[in-house]
């Protein structure tokens, strides 16, 4: 069957167009019958988020997405295009995806009134369909509605009063498609109000002269909530016109976080050295335990109070975390012309600039200062992943080869081969590594072998059983420090335990 290109090809079809939010909900209710997948790539959200969602477009709402940064909130809105038809009719050369049965164009209107059943008509796909802004301050009621345009009124002989000479704003051009505004509240206030007005009546004045634009539009927003409630932003009357407000969060498990990092971080780098002669088979493996402790370190960082959760700690920290960690190991493995490149301990502690980097902090925190505290959220990170891993498992032969005031020095350029060989050195320490609670360690190579023998030694650390000091790119761990009694201690050890 061919598509139509003339209006009265259309009409012939039998085709009937019909509001966006009505298409929206008749392919949202297909798809919910077919248990389709709504939003592909979106972990976490089944049971809070993707609900409110469905309830909203269901009803036909308007809707704002509210929560703290790197909550998937524009990734969600421009998965919305997936329940808009896959090609709809417009009037060809339209700027407003003039509906061919109903135009709202001075443009669409006087072509039909010319040419009939003749009019032309074109195609476009759902991508079309979708107009995106970043709410800033600088952004002008023309970038949104319009203005005139006086090159147009001058080429065509119009007068600037007559509708054709007008250039149209991204809500126009947004017609019978999805219009979304990224943080909202930074939207200057009488640019919400020419929003709401075009959005509530249908009109608009551009340059003084009134224009009548009666869009089909769904009208999408995001914010994050501490602006939206604490500064006050958004108009009332553009708020009272906001059907639904849903709320996003943070991976409620590691589980799913490690879902997300997995799915969005770039790691899988092996196919970049296919046509070289020598890293040919290079091999990426990254264990586990590794993963682990990457998302622990934003989980730990959301609950830091030296850190300022009311900016969130984003979920990309985790993926640029991941990304600079196997980038490091890849750096390591082609120095000493390895072919197997598997991440540990060290290089997570190499990622600190991708930690330090996306951390808002309180004045405590900014006393401390951005390097410290991300040592210390790695060092908690391995401290709970160890404790999961290595409870019961006894280390007594490890730490008494360092209370014999042996020390040993791992360095994060070293060879996989290299710190193997000096792990050795260290009694019972690959024997208990290799006891964790997951049964085996991956793949049984020497990279993870190290992998893991690091994980012990910072565990054993973050428990304050081992010392820990860094020196030129190598950590060196040794017998911990005595901990250095309280003075109700003292006193309890001076009078034998006794209060008179």
């Amino acid at each position: 069957m061919s598509i139509p290109q003339t209006l009265g090809d259309l009409k012939a079809s039998g085709y009937r167009t019909r509001p966006v939010k009505e298409e929206i909900r008749h392919n949202l209710i297909n798809k919910l019958r077919r248990n389709e997948e709504l939003f592909k790539g979106i972990v976490g959200y089944n049971d809070t988020v993707i609900p409110q969602i469905v309830i909203a477009l269901l009803s036909k709402h308007n809707l704002i997405m509210l929560g703290l940064r790197g909550q998937a909130k524009s990734r969600i809105l421009r998965e919305l295009t997936g329940l808009l038809d896959e090609i709809i009719p417009i009037i060809a050369g339209s700027e407003t995806n003039d509906d061919p049965f109903h135009p709202i164009s001075a443009y669409g209107k006087r072509l039909v009134a010319e040419r009939g059943d003749a009019t032309p008509i074109a195609w476009i796909g759902r991508d079309s369909r979708y107009v995106e802004k970043l709410a800033t301050p600088d952004v002008t009621i023309a970038d949104i509605i319009g203005d005139v345009d006086p090159i147009k009124a001058a080429r065509g002989g119009h007068l600037l009063s007559d509708e054709l000479t007008i250039h149209y704003g991204l809500l126009p051009r947004a017609n019978r498609g999805i219009f979304a505004i990224n943080e909202l509240p930074d939207l200057a206030g009488k640019i919400q109000v020419g929003l709401f007005n075009i959005m509530q009546e249908g009109d608009v004045q551009i340059k003084g002269y009134p224009v009548r634009l009666p869009l089909d539009v769904l009208l999408v927003f995001s914010a994050n909530p501490e602006d939206y409630t604490a500064r006050g932003k958004i108009i009332t009357p553009l708020k009272d016109r906001i059907g639904a407000e849903v709320q996003t969060h943070y991976p409620a498990t590691l589980a799913d976080g490690m879902k997300i990092t997995r799915q969005e971080a770039w790691a899988d780098r092996q196919r970049d050295y296919l046509d070289h002669p020598y890293y040919n088979r290079m091999t990426f493996l990254i264990p586990r335990a590794i993963r682990e402790i990457v998302e622990q370190i934003a989980f730990i960082a959301r609950n830091d109070k030296r850190i300022d959760n009311r900016s969130g700690v984003s979920q990309r920290l985790p993926i640029s975390v991941m990304e600079s960690v196997v980038s490091n190991a890849e750096r390591r493995s082609l120095h000493n012309h390895e072919n197997l490149v598997t991440p540990r301990i060290s290089d997570i502690y190499a990622a600190i600039p991708a930690i330090t980097g996306k951390l808002e902090l309180e004045y405590e925190g900014e006393q401390i200062g951005a390097g410290r505290i991300a040592r210390d959220l790695i060092r908690k990170a391995c401290g709970e992943v160890f404790s999961a891993r290595y409870a019961g498992i006894d280390f007594r032969q490890v730490l008494d080869h360092f209370n014999h005031g042996n020390a040993l020095t791992v360095s994060d350029m070293a060879s996989d081969r290299a710190v193997y060989g000096e792990l050795q050195t260290v009694s019972g320490l690959i024997e208990a590594a290799s006891m964790a609670r997951s049964g085996k360690i991956e793949k049984d190579t020497e990279g993870a072998i190290v992998s893991a023998c690091e994980l012990v030694l910072e565990g054993l650390h973050a428990q304050k059983r081992l010392a820990r000091t860094e020196e030129h790119g190598a950590a060196k761990y040794g017998q911990a420090a005595p901990e250095r009694p309280s003075r109700k201690q003292t006193f309890d050890d001076w009078s034998g335990g006794r209060v008179n």
